[in-house]
């Protein structure tokens, strides 16, 4: 059984202003977050729709915004939704689960997902790979990062807020194969350390992942 979807979006509704203080210009910290989304732009190039899934303030989606892709973002609570529209009002940002995404099949070019499974066990993180295939358009590109581990943090309180939250780390390898077994190829894992004094002192990674432009027969 997974974290309730509910309390995760409480728990980002209570942090909203905080959290967007915090990280809404995380990118400029983190060189190596720089290069991976030059990367992701190069090689969308001028398909559409791009979307970040689980955008948070939209620090991402106007990273990419400023490198000339058509982006729009997707999170979970409505608090950071807003604050999101308020930092970035060119940019189109809405509620949504990744868990039940609400576009059509085969529909979008690119999906980024920063840290968007930060919160889910291995069931969820398997339901949610599977649904960014399924709106994935045949050759579109998936881009996410996660904490590399075995562990599972619980927190009480985050950015100065009383929460009730558990943050998840997941091995290379059950990523990989997770992402194998939703269809994807051409799957490419990065790793790398975190940045001391920047981010979480955890291991990180970046995935790009492809959906096959033919789809295999039953």
């Amino acid at each position: 059984m997974g974290q309730e979807l509910n309390n995760i979006e409480r728990m980002y509704d209570t942090v909203a202003k905080e959290y967007s203080e915090t990280f809404s210009r995380e990118h400029e910290k983190k060189p190596k977050d720089r290069e991976i989304l030059h990367r992701f732009s190069q090689e969308i190039g001028d398909r559409k729709p791009v979307w970040d899934f689980g955008c948070g303030p939209g620090q991402t989606a106007k990273y990419l915004k400023n490198l000339g892709i058509e982006i729009s973002g997707l999170d979970l609570s409505e608090k950071i939704i807003e604050q999101a529209r308020i930092i970035h009002p060119e940019i189109h940002f809405r509620k949504g689960n990744i868990l039940g995404l609400e576009f059509e099949n085969d529909s979008i070019a690119g999906v980024v997902a920063f840290y968007a499974i930060v919160h889910f066990t291995e069931e969820q993180v398997g339901i949610a790979f599977r649904e960014v295939f399924r709106v994935l358009q045949p050759g579109g590109i998936f881009l996410l990062t996660y904490h590399i581990g075995e562990d599972a943090i619980h927190l009480d309180e985050f950015l100065g807020k009383r929460i009730d939250i558990n943050f998840m780390f997941f091995t290379t390898d059950f990523i990989f194969s997770c992402l194998k077994d939703s269809g994807f190829e051409k799957i490419e894992i990065i790793e790398k350390e975190p940045y001391a004094g920047v981010e979480y002192e955890s291991r990180r990674a970046y995935v790009f992942a492809i959906k096959p432009v033919m789809q295999k027969s039953p």
